[in-house]
């Protein structure tokens, strides 16, 4: 029997999916409709949720029509005041205080288009937003609720009393009748949660949906509530006969590293180039590739050395031929787990495109490691605040700078710098430079230093923002702790907050690769 009608073309298509960019523009018209009188998100704010936590970012969609939408991140709630606002727990909306290693999600924002409203959709939206929790293991979700038919009723009754007559099903709330037949129950009412949400009277119901399904264990892996151990290494580069002698030179400091219970020991900027002095090569860019020989050996080394002696390690820089047969300067991170990051020196110095012909890279990348998330930014990179701020927003909570001077000037350069970054983001700086010469050795004969680890300028913080530097010029070694937990208070309540503080309305940076 043959169909009488092509089913096909009743047919609908509903989906809930993970945003993306092409969704931003749609979903500010949508809600110019759904909230008529607030300020509407920022462009530059709906890219950082995606940048930020991509998977916490939903769109409802309807035969290719954006008709919904929801927006969430990751916190430890326990970690923010009992009356604190929507601006305080999203950063002023650009979520960059979203944390992977939270037990919380918090939706910021679910919104319906007025034309398909009655179809379930908010509902479609928050069970794929407790699917999310589920997948995440994350105990609960938190909402800040707005309860928009409340003018309607202020002259008469006071919030809690409003909003134990919804409870009562006495009054209809649109947003708040809503959550309760979603399972959510009411924590607390904030005040002065939107300012902009006058039909709210600016205040907000604190709901908590459980998840049954959570399995409580640890997930800490960043140790935020406890210091962080960093062994800084001041390296003599002289003159020796095989990698033998730099392999034992290396395993000397770690073993140093572990024995004071460090977390990182962080090695200088390219020196590595102390095998120049016996490869007796008199052409500086025939000896860099020369040098690329050893990577092998190299990464062999330290991999085994971050395990062995159960330290992450910053293993300085090195030079690296790839397939394209460029050569880049490359900071790897050697994990105690055995595991393997890199990131590519992005600004190279007139001295390394004249000599060794050095490349580019192009990218600004953050690490999750067992003591948070850093970034390392290798000698003159430190000296553009724009990589520094695009790592912060990253969610970097250190800075590694491995770096390689000749001379006062090119040393000031970057200390100088490392302490402004560490000011102006609230985060940590470490910079670790090499000392000493290598006679007969083409741009890498005499070196200049002074290794530090910096903080923020503020009372929880070391005197004078240093936590601690070594001699001039000496080979050494610094070991200093910084509190993560500390840093965290900071950018939420300290004398000033330089991340909060931020006029995103007048000014942005704009990550091309983000």
């Amino acid at each position: 029997m043959s169909e009488e009608f092509d089913l096909s073309q009743f047919e609908v298509s509903m989906v809930i999916r993970q945003t993306t960019m092409q969704d931003i523009e749609p979903m500010l018209a949508m809600q110019r409709l759904c909230f008529p009188g607030m300020d509407p998100w920022k462009v530059d704010q709906l890219r950082s949720h995606l940048t930020v936590f991509p998977e916490g970012q939903l769109v409802a969609e309807l035969d290719g029509h954006i008709i919904g939408s929801c927006s969430s991140l990751i916190i430890n709630f326990d970690e923010y005041d009992d009356r604190h606002s929507w601006s305080d727990v999203t950063d002023d909306g650009y979520i960059t205080n979203h944390n992977p290693e939270g037990y919380n999600m918090y939706g910021i924002e679910v919104m319906v288009h007025p034309e398909y409203r009655r179809m379930k959709v908010g509902q479609r939206l928050y069970e794929a937003r407790k699917e999310i929790a589920r997948q995440f293991n994350l105990k609960s979700i938190i909402i800040g609720g707005r309860i928009p038919n409340y003018h309607k009723h202020s002259d008469e009754m006071m919030p809690r009393d409003y909003v134990d007559a919804v409870s009562r099903h006495k009054i209809y709330d649109p947003v708040l009748t809503f959550q309760i037949m979603n399972g959510f129950t009411l924590m607390r009412i904030n005040p002065n949660y939107l300012p902009d949400d006058t039909a709210s009277g600016k205040y907000a119901t604190l709901m908590e949906w459980n998840n049954v399904d959570y399995k409580p264990m640890s997930k800490r892996h960043f140790k935020t509530s406890y210091p962080v151990r960093i062994c800084v290494v001041q390296y003599m580069m002289r003159a020796i006969e095989s990698f033998d002698d730099l392999a034992n030179q290396c395993e000397y400091f770690v073993d140093v590293a572990s024995d004071a219970h460090s977390d990182f020991v962080v090695f200088p900027e390219i020196f590595t180039t102390q095998l120049m002095s016996f490869l007796n090569e008199p052409s500086p860019s025939r000896a860099i590739r020369r040098l690329t020989e050893y990577t092998p050996q190299y990464i062999e080394l330290f991999t085994d050395l971050a395990v062995r002696y159960n330290v992450n390690i910053i293993g300085g820089s090195h030079f690296v031929k790839e397939e394209n047969d460029e050569i880049y300067n490359i900071a790897y991170l050697f994990r105690r787990d055995g595991s393997i990051e890199k990131q590519y020196k992005i600004h190279i110095t007139p001295n390394e495109r004249k000599w060794w012909g050095i490349s580019a890279g192009d990218s600004v990348r953050v690490f999750d490691t067992d003591c948070g998330k850093i970034a390392i930014q290798i000698c003159y990179d430190i000296e553009f605040p724009e990589v520094a701020r695009i790592a912060t927003d990253m969610g970097a909570n250190i800075i590694f700078v491995p770096f390689c001077t000749e001379d006062r000037q090119g040393f000031l350069r970057v200390k100088y710098c490392a302490q402004a970054r560490a000011v102006e983001n609230q985060i940590y700086t470490v910079i670790s430079g090499t000392v000493g010469n290598l006679p007969q050795t083409e741009n890498m004969d005499i070196q200049y230093a002074q290794s530090g680890i910096y903080a923020p300028s503020d009372f929880e913080f070391a005197r004078d923002g240093i936590v601690g530097e070594t001699s001039l010029n000496l080979e050494m070694v610094l070991i200093g702790d910084v509190d993560l937990e500390i840093l965290r208070r900071q950018r939420q309540d300290g004398t000033v907050k330089q991340l909060k503080d931020r006029r995103h309305d007048i000014y942005r940076i704009d990550y091309k690769k983000g």
